[in-house]
């Protein structure tokens, strides 16, 4: 019942609940559909979740550690817009653990190897049925699944994280059926390299990819900033003699 000290998830008693109301609302980001944003509010999520508003804040206080959650000022809890800089820092994590996976993907496992292209049919899939936010999912799972090919647990613990945070940077796009297609033909191509054994030229396309990415990125945060900053102009009052 909520309230109580023991609160955890029925279907899994072995996850405490604070570490389940932070999963489901991470997934939640990682799925678009909580957006930058978006307030969270802890009596609304802590009936939803059953669980004690004292629970329910530790989770958002686990997502602000993770760069998901901020809390402006008389405002409480609201999912995070990314600056500049938290794209950059992004990316940073993206090079080091994409290109590293794909240099060494020759040590993958048949069965990794099978859920990267898994997720490039979802994304593919989702292009036909013009679904465009499950595009953009598909494709960050396409690069979970890249980046899975290391093999390891605490790797994609982290990286998982590291997608939510992209997925927050892709929401400011206003035209999210030109942002997200054009990616899907290039996880593809990533994909048959990798199946094919031809790392180096995966290894090119995949940091030409991450340029491109983090290029379209920035502009698209830079600009949104950019609005934000400016100020609204003030009307000048007409003088009787200009009348």
């Amino acid at each position: 019942m909520a309230g109580t000290n023991n609160e955890v998830d029925s279907p899994s008693a072995a996850v405490p609940a604070g570490a389940r109301v932070a999963e489901e609302l991470r997934e939640r980001i990682m799925e678009g559909h909580l957006p930058p944003g978006t307030q969270l509010r802890d009596t609304a999520l802590s009936s939803e979740f059953a669980v004690a508003r004292h629970t329910l804040r530790g989770a958002l206080r686990q997502l602000e550690q993770e760069g998901l959650v901020v809390y402006p000022m008389h405002k409480g809890a609201v999912v995070k817009t990314l600056s500049e800089e938290d794209v950059h820092e992004i990316y940073r994590v993206r090079r080091a653990l994409e290109l590293g996976a794909v240099e060494n993907s020759s040590m993958a496992s048949a069965a990794a190897l099978e859920r990267m292209e898994a997720a490039v049919y979802a994304a593919e899939d989702a292009v036909v049925q013009k679904a465009w936010n499950e595009v953009g999912t598909a494709s960050l799972r396409f690069h979970q699944a890249l980046v899975s090919l290391f093999g390891s647990h605490s790797i994609d613990e982290f990286f998982r994280r590291i997608l939510a945070q992209l997925r927050l940077a892709f929401a400011v796009m206003e035209d999210e059926a030109r942002w997200q297609t054009p990616w899907i033909p290039r996880d593809r191509e990533i994909c048959d390299l990798i199946r094919g054994g031809r790392r180096d030229a995966a290894v090119a396309l995949t940091r030409q990819y991450l340029d491109d990415s983090e290029r379209g990125v920035l502009d698209t945060v830079r600009a949104n900033e950019m609005g934000r900053r400016r100020p609204t102009r003030r009307r000048r009052s007409v003088t009787a003699q200009e009348r």
